[in-house]
């Protein structure tokens, strides 16, 4: 929830709409401060629409009195296009940095898993090597984004959870659950994910280190500067870990630069990233191998732009990301060993006018996806081998590229309670052929009363596949080069209501996907192969969550208390005999999640000891194959329950957690028969000290 304190029976009215992170207040002529009051843990995050975009309105938290009251008319972004709070189009589930404090988790993927339509497959422990998916789609279906940069790998969806920052440098993450092509770009087949990274308003430097069960230890540093009208933050980390099971152990490397420019009429954004990992794949993509080994590689770099021209607001961008991966089959062997290289490198231009009549957002996006790699692409003859990088006795011998052309246009009216989005994305891809591809959509919003919004959205996409469902080959598994891209039609339905100290949101989607993409076993001895189905999913989400110290009037400064349920239906339009599906066909049933946040001892506003309760109950459905002795079984998924209890002494400049997971001990797993840690353990502190 958002508030921000006013003197009473005062008339605040926003009359700037400029994209700029302070236009709305900068209208006012008066300062204004904003607070964030965390109603609730993560289990389902916030569930206010906020921008998708890092131009959007910039959250700085505050003390907020007794007196404030909710804004609902700050201008935010939920599209292309600003919209109030209160007028907006469409829902985005937003996970807060308090959220992100209270959870204590040390990775994006484990704040990820507490979501209820999120589905997040470890293969490893802390982040390694790690599969999301939204509403029982598949890993590849998924667009990530950085700072609203396209950070997905070409290569496989394997490896797009790479993330080049670490938890300390997030200030948020937006979930968009549905098609996404007309706002995101054509990978957005079901929905997107974007995190946005912080910049802190004042020069400061900030330490963390932890540690814990099984010689798991990290530690990292940053540093932020803060000048008149420039903004930097660079940050560096190192996470490593012996495994809790055989081969699952690894090393991990971060650093992430940001910095902003910000003046009248010019604002400037730029990042730099690289990710470095190398871990044990104890089973990851075969049973039938233990030892399998991966180290994967990642740099980035974007710059994007904001500016106006007239009453016209137009935001460029360029992004550059490379990434490499070097697989091995049985470790320290070259059996079934791979090396791949891909590139991607995009530019882009936005912009967006208003009108008497409404708003109108346009653009347009050019992005080149390259590779190469010893197995994936067409063949190349010896004369045009390329050396793999650090490795001059073996040649990359196969090469492909695609290049992706979107154009997008979409109008928005909002008339009284009523707020309307309609758009349409052209896209070409060169890989497919010359023709432009058109894919619409629309989003329309009701509020009939003070605090309950319904919204309803209807939109199609697409998506490629990547290079390994098209080429990859091995002993386990054989790529499928007539593949078409993925295609889907997404209804989307929905309500949110919010008082003073409850909320309460229900959602449903029906999604239809022609040639969804699978990699399959039809016998019992077979490889896997990629194919492709028509498959029809049903979801349904509620989550509820209360402030029990408010309602109560209780001395206890936090008590909140929340649960959602999730539910998936798939049906699959053909007959043909499937022995064992490794992605699609092996989705999240039902999914319960419950937590509970309190204090324990209070010291001061906003300090002290508090713990936050998780529980987490799932089913899959599906089967996965085991091998014993050489025999080869099949064997349902089953359903597990986990118990966490997150622990946090917080102080204006430093703060001391603790994190135990699984403290039941349960057996479980998310793939196949790749193992889960059983009870594991975290303690670590952060430090932030402010610079002269």
């Amino acid at each position: 929830m958002l508030t921000y304190q006013q003197p009473k029976n005062s008339v605040v009215t926003w009359r700037h709409f400029d994209r700029k992170s302070y236009s709305a207040f900068r209208s006012l002529g008066r300062e204004i401060k904003i607070g964030v009051l965390a109603i609730s843990t993560l289990t389902a995050a916030h569930t206010d629409t906020l921008a998708t975009r890092t131009d959007s309105l910039r959250i700085v938290k505050d003390t907020v009195s007794s007196s404030s009251y909710t804004l609902r008319e700050a201008t935010v972004t939920g599209s292309q296009l600003p919209v109030s709070l209160d007028k907006a189009w469409t829902k985005i589930v937003v996970i807060t940095r308090q959220d992100i404090d209270n959870a204590k988790c040390q990775t994006i993927n484990d704040i990820l898993k507490l979501c209820p339509n999120v589905d997040v497959r470890q293969r490893g422990a802390l982040g390694v090597q790690t599969d999301i998916s939204l509403g029982g789609g598949t890993f590849d279906q998924l667009t990530f984004l950085l700072n609203g940069i396209n950070i997905n790998n070409p290569q496989t969806g394997h490896l797009s959870a790479d993330f080049p920052v670490a938890i300390a440098d997030i200030e948020r993450i937006e979930i968009l659950d549905g098609a996404s092509a007309r706002i995101f770009g054509s990978q957005a087949l079901n929905g997107i994910i974007n995190i946005i990274t912080r910049i802190n308003p004042t020069s400061s430097v900030g330490l963390h280190a932890e540690g814990g069960s099984y010689g798991t230890f990290g530690g990292g540093a940053s540093v932020n500067t803060a000048a008149t009208h420039m903004r930097n933050r660079l940050s560096a980390n190192y996470f490593r870990s012996d495994g809790a099971v055989d081969n699952s152990a690894f090393h991990r490397q971060r650093l992430f630069y940001q910095g902003q420019y910000d003046a009248d009429n010019l604002n400037l954004n730029w990042q730099a990233g690289y990710n470095w990992q190398r871990y044990g794949a104890n089973t990851f993509y075969s049973p039938k191998f233990p030892n399998q080994w991966e180290e994967g590689t990642r740099y980035m770099a974007a710059l994007k732009a904001e500016t106006t021209a007239g009453t016209v607001h137009i935001q460029p961008s360029l992004s550059f990301i490379r990434n490499y991966d070097h697989y091995q089959l049985i470790h320290h062997t070259d059996t079934g060993e791979n090396f791949h290289r891909n590139d991607v490198m995009s530019a882009s231009v936005s912009g967006y006018g208003c009108w008497s009549f409404g708003r109108t957002a346009f653009g347009g996006e050019m992005r080149h996806e390259s590779i190469l790699s010893t197995s994936l692409g067409h063949q190349l003859d010896e004369n045009h081998r390329v050396s793999v990088e650090h490795k001059h006795e073996r040649y990359y011998d196969y090469r492909d590229s695609r290049t992706n052309l979107s154009m997008f246009l979409e109008h928005a009216i909002l008339l009284c309670n009523w707020s309307f989005n309609l758009g349409v994305m052209a896209n070409r891809n060169s890989a497919v052929d010359d023709r432009l591809r058109l894919y619409p959509g629309i989003d329309i919003s009701y509020r009939p009363i003070t605090g309950l919004k319904l919204y309803l959205s209807w939109n199609k996409s697409m998506r490629m596949p990547t290079f390994t469902d098209l080429y990859y080959k091995s002993e386990t598994q054989e790529g499928n080069i007539g593949l078409r891209p993925e295609k889907t039609s997404t209804i989307k339905l929905g309500a949110d209501y919010y008082k003073n100290w409850f909320a309460l949101s229900l959602s449903t989607i029906y999604r239809r996907g022609t040639d969804m993409i699978d990699w399959v076993m039809y016998s019992a001895d077979d490889k896997y192969h990629s194919t492709a189905f028509k498959l029809t999913n049903s979801q349904f989400t509620a989550t509820a969550r209360a402030d029990m110290a408010r309602l109560l009037r209780c001395t206890m400064q936090t008590l909140n208390i929340q649960a959602s349920y999730y539910y998936n239906h798939q049906h699959r339009h053909d007959d043909t005999f499937v022995y064992q599906s490794c992605y699609a066909l092996d989705y999240v049933r039902h999914k319960v999640m419950a937590s509970m946040e309190h204090s324990i001892l209070t010291t001061g506003q906003h300090e002290g000891l508090s713990a936050t309760w998780y529980l987490r109950w799932q089913e899959r459905k599906g089967t996965h194959i085991e091998y014993t002795d050489g025999q080869t079984s099949q064997r349902p998924n089953r359903p597990y329950t986990l118990v966490d209890v997150k622990l946090r002494w917080t102080k204006p400049r430093y703060n001391i957690y603790a994190s135990f997971e699984n403290i039941l001990s349960r057996r479980y797993y998310d793939i196949g028969t790749v193992p889960q840690p059983g009870f594991t353990f975290l303690v670590g502190a952060a430090l932030q000290l402010k610079m002269k």
